[in-house]
């Protein structure tokens, strides 16, 4: 991939709280327009997009008419659950005038870090992506605390790392109420001057981000950077940028310099290699037969179970396996979406069979196209 953007073709957009609310606390309508209109123009020029949005506290209290300082962490939870719904009505309005149909996640970082969970959740908002639906994620702030108090996710930036992860995103945008990272605090320095490329997130950068949250916001710039460092590792171009400045999202993707852009410290290829082909994590061997090991090579497709002709080892839904041909030669890995025992059972059957065999279906594919590594 160029640094020109011209080749960026899944992007995860990370809006925060501070960008979607104005200064009195409420939902900015005319900025969330603008910035929905942006999206709409890359959707129609067939990226794919999925946007990690904040702001469900901020509309809860404006729904509630609550201004300054909100209470206890569950008073806040019953703020997000009031405003969540209301935040998802105005994207779905946003986006309607644009012919573009939203689905939402709620996600929690028990959902990314349980193996079943994050199969689902990356096979559901792949599908999303091929169906061009425009997903918003958000914390699922009702059954989750750290994301709050301030912890961890720190509103949303580092689930938006883990979301472009999960979906193999080539870039990352995290829009905020700043024009990016700056060498001292803009507010209080006027010789503070934008830091425009960092090529590595190291020691010094990261005492460059130290510096206290804003009052509508639970992230401040620390946990951008830590968000960014998530996702270079991963393979994946990070900006951190002023979502204010006019038509931003379109000028970041054409590769304009706006904002702070943090380069990839690897691949995506390598670094989603290296995890998958390393086999520390595989817990089994899948062998197929030559028309599967075929199609698998040289056609790039799913893993079907009509193409199985036995296994080895023990292994879980949500697992990395290996995939040999008969002879035994190495095909590749990929992380399977039915355990050893299903395996077993519907192996060389066609996928409508998969229900009457196993009396459930987590799909047709047992090892789906998007999970896999070929060799």
């Amino acid at each position: 991939m160029t640094e020109s953007g011209q080749s960026y073709k899944r992007i995860v957009l990370k809006l925060g709280t501070s960008l979607l609310s104005g200064s009195a606390g409420c939902l900015d309508m005319d900025t969330m327009a603008a910035l929905a209109a942006q999206v709409a123009e890359l959707h129609h020029q067939k990226k794919d997009i999925v946007i990690v949005s904040s702001g469900a506290m901020a509309a809860g209290r404006e729904k509630l008419g609550i201004s300054g300082d909100t209470r206890s962490v569950p008073f806040k939870q019953v703020l997000c659950s009031i405003g969540q719904s209301r935040l998802m009505n105005i994207y779905e309005q946003l986006f309607s005038r644009h012919d573009i149909i939203t689905a939402q996640a709620l996600l929690t970082r028990a959902d990314l870090t349980d193996r079943a969970g994050y199969l689902n959740a990356r096979n559901t908002l792949l599908s999303l992506l091929e169906l061009r639906v425009l997903c918003i994620v958000n914390e699922n702030d009702v059954v989750a605390v750290d994301e709050i108090e301030e912890a961890k996710f720190g509103d949303n930036d580092n689930l938006s790392a883990m979301v472009a992860n999960l979906v193999d995103a080539d870039l990352l945008l995290i829009l905020t109420d700043t024009a990016g990272l700056f060498t001292a605090d803009p507010q209080r320095r006027q010789d503070a001057c934008l830091v425009p490329e960092v090529k590595r997130i190291d020691a010094e950068i990261e005492k460059l981000a130290a510096g206290t949250a804003n009052r509508l916001a639970t992230g401040g710039m620390v946990t951008k950077i830590k968000a960014a460092k998530m996702a270079t590792a991963s393979g994946i171009t990070t900006i951190i940028a002023s979502g204010r400045e006019p038509d931003v999202i379109l000028r970041l993707v054409t590769g304009e310099a706006i904002g702070t852009r943090f380069l990839p410290t690897s691949s995506r290829r390598e670094s989603r290699k290296r995890w998958m082909v390393s086999g520390l994590g595989a817990k089994g061997t899948i062998i197929v037969d030559s028309g599967a090991a075929q199609a698998l090579s040289k056609q790039k497709r799913s893993l079907l179970a009509a193409g199985i002709k036995g296994l080895n080892g023990s292994f879980q839904r949500g697992e990395i396996v290996a995939i040999a041909d008969e002879e035994g030669h190495r095909l590749g890995y990929g992380i399977t979406n039915y355990g050893a025992a299903d395996v077993t059972t519907i192996k060389g059957s066609h996928s409508n069979r998969i229900m009457d065999l196993l009396g459930h279906d987590y799909g047709e594919e047992v090892v789906h196209r998007n999970n896999m590594v070929v060799l």
